[in-house]
C-alpha cells in the first residue's frame, strides 16, 4: 500500500519540543513502513523521521505564525495544503490519504477527489459546528477515544470508521528510573490542563509539584518574563499567557510548586519516570491523552478526574486512579503509591505501542478504502 501521510506545515515531524499531533505521526511513520507500508510524508523540511518519500512548502514549521490574526496566516495551511493536491494530481500510486491538517485538510480533499481518505480528529469536536455539522461525507474520519466520537455532531460520526488510540515508543523500551517524591503535570499550560487545580492541591498537600509545558509557544521561564514584561508583544494578552500569569504564578515558589517550560527527549522522560505521579486535573473531555499513555509506558500511575478518554486508558485501582470531584482526586494522589508501576508498564506494552496503534491504523485505512472506491482526479 501506498500512502500520503498529511501532518501539515506547523512543526517537524518529530517536533524538538512539544507537538502533540506531529509526536503521533513520527510514531506511527515507523512502524506502518515495518509493515510494508510506503509512506509519502507531508510536512516541513525540518522533519527527520524517515519516510519514503517527503515533499513540503515550508523548511520550518510554521507553528509561531498560528498566534498571528487570522487574515494575516490563513495562506499558510492552505499553500501546504496546494502543494498535497498537485501532488495528488499529478500521480496515481496513492492508494489512500491519511490527513491530519484540522479543516484545510478534508476541505480541500473532498473538493479535490482523488484516493480514499481517512482523516484522524485529534481535538475537541465542538468547534468548527458549522464544518463538522456539514460533514463531506466522502472523507472518513477516525477518532482518537470513543469519548471524543461520543461528542462528535451527527454527520461526523456518519463518516466514521473507528477509533485508534495514541501510542508511544516508551511502551517498547520502557525505560526506568530512580523513583522522585514529585507529581508531574506534563502539557501544554492552559486552562482546559488544570495546572492552576494541580498547584493548588499539591500546595494543599505538601507534595513539590512540577508543571513541565510551553506557554502559547514559550518553552522557557526566560521568554515567557519577556513577554510578560512588554506590553507591546503579542503573545502580552494570549489566553494562556494570562492563564498562567493570573492564576498558575501565584503558586509558584521555586520549591514546592515549579515550571520548568517545555523538556524533551531523555530529560522528559527522567523527569516524567522518576514521579510518583502524573497529574491529570483535566478541566475538558480531553480528546487523546498522549500524555496519559507516556505516564503509563513509564510506570507512573495516572492520577485524573474522570474526563474524556481517561477512562479508556486507565483502569481504575490498578493502573491509575480517576476521581469525580478535587476532593476525591487529592485523596486518590496520596494514594499512587499503592500501585505497582509493573502493571501500568504491562498495560502500556499490549495497548499503547507503536505495533498496535499501526496495525488499527491498517484496519482503519482497509474500513475506509472499502467504504467507496477511488473517484478519478480532475483532469
Amino acid at each position: 500500500m501506498n500512502i500520503l501521510l498529511n501532518a501539515g506545515p506547523w512543526l517537524a515531524v518529530p517536533p524538538p519540543g512539544y507537538g502533540g499531533i506531529e509526536n503521533v505521526v513520527a510514531t506511527l511513520v515507523p512502524a506502518l513502513r515495518a509493515r510494508g507500508v510506503r509512506v509519502v510524508l507531508a510536512t516541513v523540511g525540518a522533519s527527520t523521521v524517515a519516510a519514503d518519500e517527503v515533499i513540503t512548502v515550508f523548511p520550518e514549521g510554521q507553528f509561531a505564525d498560528l498566534q498571528k490574526p487570522y487574515n494575516q496566516v490563513m495562506g499558510l495551511a492552505h499553500a501546504h495544503q496546494a502543494r498535497v493536491a498537485a501532488e495528488l494530481r499529478r500521480r496515481r500510486d496513492i492508494d489512500l490519504v491519511h490527513d491530519h491538517l484540522e479543516v484545510v485538510g478534508p476541505a480541500v480533499l473532498a473538493a479535490l477527489g482523488g484516493p480514499p481518505v481517512l482523516h484522524t480528529l485529534h481535538w475537541d469536536l465542538c468547534k468548527h459546528p458549522a464544518f463538522y455539522g456539514s460533514w463531506p461525507q466522502e472523507i472518513a474520519v477516525n477518532g482518537v477515544s470513543h469519548a471524543q466520537l461520543a461528542r462528535a455532531p451527527a454527520a461526523l460520526r456518519a463518516a466514521a470508521v473507528g477509533v485508534a488510540h495514541l501510542a508511544t515508543p516508551l511502551a517498547e523500551r520502557c525505560p526506568r528510573f530512580p523513583l522522585g517524591e514529585h507529581v508531574v503535570v506534563m502539557g501544554r499550560v492552559c486552562p482546559l490542563k488544570g495546572q492552576h487545580v494541580a498547584a493548588r492541591l499539591c500546595q494543599k498537600l505538601g507534595l513539590p509539584l512540577v508543571l513541565a509545558g510551553p506557554v502559547s509557544g514559550l518553552g522557557t521561564p526566560a521568554e515567557l518574563a519577556r513577554v510578560l514584561d512588554d506590553p507591546a508583544h503579542p503573545l502580552h494578552g494570549h489566553p494562556d499567557v494570562r492563564y498562567h500569569r493570573d492564576q498558575v504564578m501565584p503558586y509558584l515558589d521555586g520549591d514546592l510548586v515549579r515550571w520548568v517550560g517545555a523538556i524533551g527527549g531523555a530529560a522528559r522522560d527522567e523527569l516524567y519516570g522518576s514521579a510518583r505521579a502524573a497529574l491529570f486535573p483535566l478541566q475538558w473531555a480531553e480528546p487523546g491523552g498522549t500524555a496519559v499513555v507516556e505516564a503509563l509506558a513509564l510506570g507512573v500511575p495516572p492520577v485524573g478526574l474522570r474526563r474524556g478518554c481517561l477512562p479508556e486508558l486507565v483502569e481504575h485501582g490498578r493502573t491509575g486512579f480517576l476521581a469525580a470531584t478535587e476532593e476525591e482526586l487529592a485523596a486518590c494522589l496520596l494514594r499512587a503509591g499503592e500501585l505497582d508501576p509493573e502493571d501500568c508498564r504491562a498495560a502500556a506494552r499490549a495497548r499503547f505501542t507503536p505495533s498496535v496503534m499501526a496495525e488499527r491504523y491498517l484496519e482503519l485505512y482497509a474500513a475506509t478504502r472499502a467504504r467507496r472506491s477511488p473517484r478519478p482526479g480532475p483532469p
